[in-house]
């Protein structure tokens, strides 16, 4: 159990980091692990992928530490750095991720929902199924926004303009809550 969190920006850490403390590592990976991994989860085809490539980006984060110029982006820097490490993956083994299937565990997996949350685990699991059948472009612009960052920092990830990001935003949620809605009909 730790005692003491660090007050200490992300970019102060990468710093310390680079000039060899381990401990500043250990506080990056514990902020940052959890949303990678799950950003990565839903991306991928498969937990293996997942596990696979957050362990690539944590390794490439730390052989590009020394040249790691602090600019307040430690996490939008990340999430760049996995988001190529999966475009590579996918181009290399060329996978479709649309079509690309999940076992119930890696659904658990995705859920970071609390027990007795509203969402019944039903609709969890159809939520998440949905989610893997967007376009691409609008599934990583949602995931991305789920995981809390921002349009301009998506923006900055994936290469596209902030305008293009929040429609690829509106159109995934529209698509969502009409395919979660014919969804309840049907049942």
């Amino acid at each position: 159990m730790r005692l003491f969190l660090s007050k200490r920006s992300d970019d102060s850490l990468m710093k310390a980091f680079a000039k060899g403390n381990a401990q500043a590592f250990n506080e990056l990976y514990g902020r940052h692990k959890d949303a990678l991994y799950r950003f990565l989860l839903r991306a991928s085809p498969s937990q293996t992928i997942a596990e696979d490539l957050a362990q690539e980006t944590w390794a490439a984060m730390i052989k590009r530490s020394a040249n790691y110029q602090p600019q307040g982006y430690f996490k939008t820097w990340l999430f760049t750095i996995a988001r190529h490490k999966l475009i590579d993956l996918l181009r290399s083994q060329n996978y479709r991720i649309n079509d690309a299937s999940q076992t119930e565990n890696d659904m658990d997996t995705l859920v970071a929902e609390p027990r007795g949350s509203a969402l019944s685990e039903l609709t969890v699991w159809r939520l998440l199924a949905k989610i893997k059948q967007l376009p691409s472009e609008q599934r990583e612009a949602f995931v991305l926004k789920e995981e809390g960052f921002s349009l301009l920092e998506i923006a900055h990830i994936t290469g596209a303009e902030p305008e293009t990001v929040k429609s690829r935003i509106r159109y995934a949620r529209t698509r969502l809550r009409n395919d979660i809605s014919i969804s309840k009909e049907v049942v």
